[in-house]
């Protein structure tokens, strides 16, 4: 029996009228990307489970760590330690928003041509639909770019909020010292929150689960050099939009059984494609629940994403296997700090790693093509985009610069696009 969770909506305050729309639409949404495809590996049936669900399972188990005593940590993005949040006995969520829904309440503060996941990142807490927001006890930003730490600005005033401070120049010494002492303010705010002091007990065991994680994710990645790749894009971006909220042991185990289901899958040369599809790489912006359209417009013209040069994709883990082995709480978030500046976020400059990353990931996983992701106004990967495709054309790979929004408006000229570039590429 489907259990009812309006009562514990209401209580967190969800606008429940604009929130019963919402959950209205995404059932149909997802039958139609994600369960009309065919040929599925059945361990993906567990992350369909947790959409099913996204509103309602998740959120009573933070309620009930809460309840235990708990605080609830959200963050946006992968520059936010989890290592460190787990280390303070904090629940760590995603948050993040790949919906236009909440943009008419969004607008009545930020600006109409701002970036569609700032907008959306704002307005679902503006607009109270959000149950991960409504439960979180702080929310940490970051400054990635500037649309969004003048939105972090604004989100303080609705909710408890504070800003991690990335810097744009990684490869020096002064912004490995910086990053650092960040992490040491960052740690000293949640031992704050929790009433909790980090242990070196409790950053080795932290940085264990993660590493975990982390590893399964990376085994996931390689599993798609195969031909045919044993899973879709489709799928594959949905584990990791997942896992930036599930609870991470769990999810390491849920995601273990499906690695080693696709294993036996490359083993028997069972794919989601024929072996002649093109194969596509994603690079650019992240892509947030449920935003699914360039994967769904690309896989259902015939081609397959095999890798998603992404925070939801290969950046998630590019900052490798952190080293435990110190025995200072010090040494240890020195590690993690080193370690995070590892990830080619857009905001860097020169980002010499993320270009040299899309030429290796090209080679590695035989793309035909690059497909360069970006959202409107989201001027460092809308810029990166000339560098990409200068790279990519000395390997002989052509590139297809798509820029959008969370609107469908724009649907069919992108899948036009889209069809020519494969056109061209079986040519």
């Amino acid at each position: 029996m489907e259990t009812d969770y309006r009562k514990m909506w209401e209580d967190l305050g969800i606008n429940m009228e604009k929130h019963d729309q919402l959950l209205a639409v995404l059932p149909f949404v997802y039958r139609n990307v994600y369960l009309s495809q065919k040929n599925r590996p059945k361990a993906m049936e567990y992350y369909d489970f947790v959409v099913s669900g996204v509103h309602g399972i998740r959120v009573k188990e933070l309620l009930d760590a809460k309840d235990a005593g708990k605080k609830v940590v959200a963050y946006f993005c992968l520059y936010v330690p989890e290592e460190l949040v787990i280390a303070s006995n904090a629940v760590l969520v995603g948050l993040c928003g790949g919906s236009n829904f909440t943009d008419q309440e969004a607008e009545e503060v930020l600006p109409r041509n701002i970036c569609p996941l700032i907008k959306a990142s704002y307005g679902f807490k503006a607009a109270r639909i959000c149950p991960y927001f409504q439960a979180a006890d702080i929310c940490v930003g970051e400054t990635t770019c500037d649309g969004k730490k003048k939105m972090y600005e604004l989100l303080s005033e609705l909710c408890p909020t504070y800003t991690v401070e990335v810097p744009q120049k990684p490869d020096t010494e002064q912004a490995r010292e910086l990053f650092y002492r960040e992490m040491m303010a960052l740690k000293s705010k949640l031992e704050e929150i929790t009433g909790h002091k980090i242990t070196v007990q409790d950053l080795k065991k932290s940085i264990g689960i993660v590493n975990a994680k982390r590893a399964v994710l990376d085994q996931l990645i390689s599993t798609r050099k195969a031909v045919p790749p044993p899973i879709s894009g489709k799928d594959s971006l949905l584990v990791f939009q997942i896992a930036f909220y599930d609870d991470p042991q769990r999810f390491t185990q849920k995601t273990k059984e499906l690695v080693e289901e696709l294993q036996e899958r490359i083993k028997n040369k069972v794919g989601v494609v024929d072996e002649s599809a093109p194969r596509i790489m994603v690079s650019g912006c992240p892509m947030a629940i449920p935003n699914w359209k360039l994967h769904h417009i690309v896989e259902s013209s015939g081609a397959v994403i095999v890798v998603e040069e992404s925070c939801v994709g290969t950046r998630y883990t590019s900052m490798g296997q952190i080293d435990n082995s110190a025995n200072t709480v010090e040494d240890l978030i020195r590690a993690i700090s080193d370690a995070y500046l590892n990830i080619h976020c857009s905001c860097f400059t020169p980002n010499i790693g993320r270009v040299e990353d899309v030429v290796r990931l090209a080679k590695e996983f035989k793309v035909d093509g690059v497909i360069h992701y970006s959202l409107q106004t989201c001027h460092g990967y809308n810029i990166e985009a000339a560098k990409m495709e200068k790279s990519l054309k000395k390997i002989n790979v052509p590139m297809l610069k798509i820029e959008t929004d969370y609107s469908n408006e724009d649907v069919g000229q992108i899948t036009t696009r889209v069809e020519a570039f494969l056109e061209m590429i079986r040519k």
